[in-house]
């Protein structure tokens, strides 16, 4: 398992983990990422990232995309 941060642009890649505060992992859920569900990372910016989840665009902070195992 690795950080969605160390993912590739454009790979498929299925969510393993969630990690952090009940309130983080409620909050990540909302928007689309769940343990078993596939994201796609459309670009990366000084760490933040835009990812295709769920047929949605998503914008995540570095400090999210750190607590998803993937």
């Amino acid at each position: 398992m690795m950080p969605l941060t160390m993912a590739d642009v454009g790979e498929n890649i299925t969510i393993k983990k969630i990690g952090g505060k009940d309130e983080t992992k409620k909050f990540l859920e909302t928007l689309g990422f769940v343990v078993g569900g596939v994201v796609t990372v459309v670009t990366e910016i000084n760490g933040n990232m835009i990812v295709n989840v769920k047929d949605s665009r998503v914008a995540i902070s570095k400090e999210m995309a750190n607590k998803i195992q993937v």
